[in-house]
């Protein structure tokens, strides 16, 4: 794509003014760093806090007294024992059990419920939706908004003093406020492991928003670059990358993501797209051939996606998905995907980086622990 067919983001002009690098992303013309550089970026979020420019993602309203049970019939979530005020991670499976996209689903009350799905995937995510449960609710979708995320320890603290009341906010809750007149919607989320917000704004307000939020000591712009390397540390999933059309959420590790009501034995077992080999398993981890785990390298040779993994006699048995050295750790980590007898945490294994075996462990994820704000 050129760079002209490129779309932008409600803070494009301000991107360009604090001398971001852009790259297409998603379609989209997005800041990969700013002048302080990733590894900068990286650890000033992770000590302070962070605003990233999330408006490529797409966000939709499914409104109407059914949309809960007709958006449960796509994922297999629970949807409608969701109570209003809170958010949950969800999953748009395909008629084979395999992953869709990922995305973040918010009971706003009043038959409305706030999704947020991966940019590159909107289109197709809105359209899959329209298709199967138009018919159900109303798909209402929100080109005007602009999407905001801070994240950091101190976080709360400069965005309380932009937005007063949101430090009352615990993680995965969210509620409507307003500034200078607009009407946001912000949750206490993210994907970076540390404590943090998404705000919807209004696109005409997103640039006046962040540049409040920038005037506050404790925040500092952050690009792609260190949005991935943050979400990597903390465990969590890329699309296209670590999760796609080609795994299955038992696959991916993913199983914590499907709430006892949806499971095997259930109040409202399976009923989802791909319900039967998703809930096998389950309830079978022995049909997975492979799966999806952590890896530390035991050298500091960064290891990247797509590197190929081997075991101690040279045969093939996976492949890296995901991989950086980590800034905060300071060591080589990725997510892969193994053949499932070297899935467990401790077995060594090795990344073929340059016709050379490095030697990694399988560990728990996330490589951090998380610090979201529970109250």
């Amino acid at each position: 794509m050129t760079a002209s067919a490129l779309l932008t983001t409600p803070l494009n002009a301000l991107h360009l003014e604090l001398g971001a690098r852009m790259v297409p992303f998603a379609g989209y013309s997005m800041p990969v760093q700013f002048p302080a550089g990733l590894m900068a970026e990286h650890l000033h979020t992770r000590q302070a806090a962070g605003l990233f420019d999330v408006s490529h993602m797409g966000q939709l309203k499914l409104i109407g007294p059914d949309a809960a049970a007709a958006f449960e019939s796509l994922m297999p979530v629970d949807v409608i024992g969701l109570p209003e005020g809170k958010q949950r991670y969800g999953l748009l499976l395909a008629d084979d059990g395999t992953i869709i996209d990922d995305l973040m689903f918010f009971n706003q009350g009043n038959d409305t419920l706030f999704v947020i799905v991966n940019g590159a995937c909107k289109a197709g995510d809105i359209a899959h939706i329209q298709a199967r449960i138009g018919s159900r609710c109303q798909v209402v979708t929100m080109p005007t908004q602009g999407l905001l995320a801070l994240q950091g320890p101190q976080a709360a603290t400069a965005l309380a003093r932009v937005v007063p009341g949101v430090d009352k906010l615990v993680f995965m809750t969210g509620g409507t406020f307003t500034w200078n007149g607009a009407e946001l919607f912000i949750t206490r989320s993210g994907y970076t492991g540390e404590d943090g917000f998404e705000i919807s704004v209004p696109a005409a307000q997103a640039e006046a928003l962040a540049r409040a939020l920038l005037t506050q000591p404790e925040v500092k712009p952050i690009g792609l670059g260190a949005r991935n390397s943050l979400r990597l540390e903390a465990g969590l999933c890329l699309y296209g990358n670590d999760i796609d059309r080609s795994t299955t959420p038992p696959e991916a590790a993913l199983n914590w993501a499907i709430q006892k009501v949806r499971r095997t034995g259930g109040a409202r077992a399976g009923g989802f797209p791909g319900a039967d080999k998703v809930l096998a398993q389950i309830d079978d981890p022995a049909l997975l051939k492979r799966k999806r785990v952590g890896l530390i390298a035991k050298e500091r040779v960064p290891v990247r996606e797509p590197a190929t993994l081997e075991n101690s006699d040279g045969q093939h048995i996976g492949q890296v998905t995901s991989g950086l050295l980590s800034p905060t750790l300071n060591q080589p980590i990725a997510l892969a995907y193994v053949q499932a007898d070297y899935a467990q945490p401790g077995t060594e294994l090795f990344a073929m980086v340059r016709g050379k075996p490095v030697p990694m462990v399988v560990a728990p994820t996330p490589f951090l622990p998380p610090r979201y704000y529970r109250g």
